[in-house]
């Protein structure tokens, strides 16, 4: 009898039961840790320096279990989990790692039902945990801007959950031109220039909204965190990195190990305050120097009633393409 858990058509978990078919992923792991991805098809065999091994041993058997090569090497062949298959997928663009797709469904809270917008797809690794964390209730539109990227992403998340998701439209183009969305929940963004999104994404997310960037670089960071505060309707920006480390524990040898997934990228979070309401201005003072002469950023207007009450408050802007320069002598907000 068919295990009722296992209608990848119907539920889209991208997860299956039962034994082992012909199309599915696995993955084989030695004993020394090293993985291999692979995609059963009968009559095929998969080459290892330690022997060959018959697709057709796997297929049709049970999950989790151990397979030996033509050398008698034993291998550990186990169904992939969604953070097995996104780092092994096949690749355009670079993936999300899990320990950031991680962070980012929980700091972004995508909930089921969600309506998502995502720019860019990349290869589909953060793509596949969004989906499944909306569900076939929610919605997932993801912005590509390479053709070549958008159909690595589409083979991926595809292979993935076995079939089309109908929670998600992937679309080749920019956000900003294409973007005519209403009502979005949440917009996650993982491109080289988020900042130039923010005007658009302001006028699609729900107030309350949270918006979500994953960028590489301090500079990249800098100036989409100082770009959410010159829009003035979006709560401080919160900014931060995941670090994760492995441990070595055999008895009472207990040690960090020697390696370690540090930086990848930084993640930032904010919401979308309702329409024509300014956020609360942050009440600590910045470093000295930070947006001295030298800082030739986005700055926040200053509202008139706090200009009355703090004449060396910073000076006030005109937008100037997506770079505001300030009108006034530059503050040192020492």
């Amino acid at each position: 009898m068919a295990d009722l858990r296992d209608f990848p058509d119907q539920a889209y978990s991208g997860v299956h039961h039962g034994p082992l078919q012909e199309g599915e992923w696995i993955t084989l792991q030695d004993s020394k840790g090293r993985r291999h991805s692979v995609n059963l098809e009968r009559g095929k065999i998969f080459h290892t320096t330690k022997g060959g091994i018959e697709h057709d041993q796997l297929i049709d058997g049970p999950d989790a279990v151990v397979i030996r090569s033509k050398g008698g090497v034993e291998y550990l062949a186990l169904r992939p989990l969604m953070a097995d298959y996104s780092v092994s997928m096949p690749r355009g663009a670079a993936v999300i790692y899990p320990k950031d797709t991680a962070q980012i469904v929980t700091m972004a809270d995508i909930f089921p039902g969600a309506k998502v917008v995502e720019a860019g797809a990349g290869s589909g690794a953060l793509t596949t945990a969004l989906l499944r964390a909306v569900g076939i209730n929610g919605q997932v539109i993801s912005f590509e801007r390479r053709e070549d990227f958008a159909e690595v992403a589409r083979k991926n998340v595809t292979g993935f959950f076995g079939a089309e998701h109908p929670a998600w439209r992937l679309e080749v183009g920019d956000l900003v031109e294409k973007l005519n969305e209403q009502d979005v929940d949440r917009v996650v963004l993982d491109m080289l220039a988020p900042w130039e999104c923010v005007d658009v994404a302001a006028e699609a997310l729900s107030p309350g909204g949270v918006l979500c960037a994953y960028v590489a670089t301090t500079t990249q960071l800098s100036r989409f965190v100082e770009t959410l505060r010159a829009h003035g309707e979006f709560t401080e920006p919160r900014a931060w990195e995941s670090l994760v480390r492995d441990w070595h524990v055999e008895g009472l040898a207990v040690r960090p190990g020697h390696r370690m997934q540090g930086h990848t990228a930084f993640l930032v979070t904010a919401r979308r305050m309702a329409h024509g309401v300014q956020a609360p201005r942050k009440k600590r003072r910045p470093a000295p120097g930070a947006y001295g002469d030298d800082y030739a950023g986005p700055r926040r207007a200053e509202p008139s009633t706090e200009r009355s009450v703090e004449p060396s408050a910073e000076p006030s802007v005109q937008s100037s393409g997506d770079m505001p320069t300030a009108t006034g002598p530059s503050a040192t907000d020492t």
